[in-house]
């Protein structure tokens, strides 16, 4: 599940963000020509949000710092349709002008078994002339399967993610402002089995997560930048065998604090991202300085289990990916693919502090925004500020870490103590 930049036409990029393993456990947006006849075969629907989708309408639009005259892209699948819509209202309600690309996961799919090998290397063309088109992205990563590719030809999804790789970079040089509604905890039955919770109790911790008082967000995530800013050597340790070190000094700190400020507008690129539910501080390491082992506990790619994933690290590079379990083998052979060295970079490091989320104690797959959750990620880190454009990933979501800042404990087993 790795974090890209927001694709919005996934044309090319779909089957990258498809191979990484977990950030986004969705699958990505269908092709631009996606329509509603296209969705019909989507699965069941979700139960209804508890919420006023008026109220969370508004808030998106405002989090997008949506004004007057802006081109407007809203992009989600069908079973929510509701709030798509709601959205497109209230962004022409400030004087901007919407388009909604519906989307399925059947079209998504068939965008990538049933299209031709010989077009895996053609350059995105609509999506990097869209980078100049639209100045907001607003997207819903709904999604309701999550082994949709399952059987992914690895050298074909490599040969996507490459020609796919210009997409992030050129969203990023047009300030394009991007929303990600979803953050890996859009509720869908096997996500809340994985995490160990009711579809209802995920339903409630979700939404509970995208409407935490972002302004309380806010003077949270200003503090803990502060406290990583002013820093220099962080130490992760975990009793599952992760114990690594990694400077961050000179290294930007950014916050997903659920709002695009006027400052996040002023500083551009990827300070013109929110990740909802938010609740995240997360920044890259000096070049060359990782040490030790990171380990995730369990995991999973495409719905198969894995457990123990582990890096070697030297030098801020991996030099050895190990693992056992059903879906070890499948991650592997997608990893090998990928044949540009930037993959085996440790690229950054992660701290949730959202205190409305909070995941089952025994949990043992993690996610972004608890409070106090660490994750570390190889590859692609433009979103956290790096240079990295990779279009691959691979993140170790470590829930019940210790983290020291330069001998100063700010995470107490899995505890925010900032």
């Amino acid at each position: 599940m790795t974090r890209l930049t927001v694709s919005i036409l996934g044309a090319a990029i779909a089957c990258v963000v498809l191979a990484a393993c977990q950030k986004q456990e969705t699958p990505p947006p269908a092709d631009a020509q996606a329509t509603a006849e296209s969705a019909a075969a989507e699965p069941a629907e979700p139960a209804a949000p508890p919420v006023d989708l008026e109220q969370l309408a508004q808030r998106l639009v405002a989090s997008a710092a949506v004004k007057e005259g802006d081109a407007v892209i809203i992009v989600g699948r069908t079973h929510d349709a509701e709030l798509l819509e709601d959205i497109a209202l209230q962004v022409r309600r400030a004087g901007a002008f919407p388009m909604i690309e519906y989307t399925s996961d059947r079209l998504a799919k068939r965008m990538f078994f049933d299209v031709p090998a010989q077009f895996d290397t053609q350059a995105p063309a609509l999506d990097l002339a869209l980078s100049k088109v639209f100045d907001v992205v607003i997207s819903l990563s709904n999604g309701t399967s999550e082994n949709l590719f399952e059987g992914a030809d690895p050298q074909r999804v490599a040969a996507r993610g490459k020609a796919g790789e210009a997409i992030g970079q050129a969203f990023m040089k047009e300030n394009v402002r991007q929303v990600e509604i979803g953050n890996g905890l859009y509720p869908t039955p096997w996500r809340a089995q994985r995490l160990g919770m009711s579809e209802t109790e995920l339903a409630r911790t979700f939404w509970e997560g995208v409407n935490v008082d972002h302004a309380a967000l806010q003077t949270r995530g200003q503090a803990v930048k502060g406290a990583l800013a002013a820093g220099n050597e962080l130490h992760v340790s975990h009793p599952n065998g992760t114990d690594y070190r990694m400077r961050i000094q000179g290294r930007p700190v950014l916050v997903s604090d659920g709002v695009i400020s006027p400052e996040d507008i002023r500083s551009g690129g990827p300070a013109l991202q929110v990740f909802l539910p938010a609740g995240e501080v997360y920044t890259t390491p000096v070049a060359g300085t990782g040490e030790g082992r990171i380990v995730a506990t369990r995991d999973y790619f495409r719905g198969q289990a894995i457990d123990d994933l582990a890096v070697t690290v030297a030098g801020g590079k991996i030099t050895a990916l190990t693992g056992t379990g059903p879906g070890f083998a499948a991650l592997k052979a997608e990893f090998d693919a990928v044949s540009d060295a930037r993959k085996n970079e440790v690229s950054f490091f992660d701290m949730g502090i959202n205190p409305n989320v909070k995941l089952p104690s025994g949990s043992q797959v993690g996610n972004w925004v608890p409070a106090g959750t660490v994750t570390l990620g190889l590859g692609n880190n433009l979103w956290a500020g790096g240079d990295n454009a990779l279009a691959y990933g691979m993140n170790f979501f470590l829930p019940g870490s210790t983290v020291t800042l330069d001998g100063k404990v700010i995470v107490d087993k899995g505890q925010l103590a900032l």
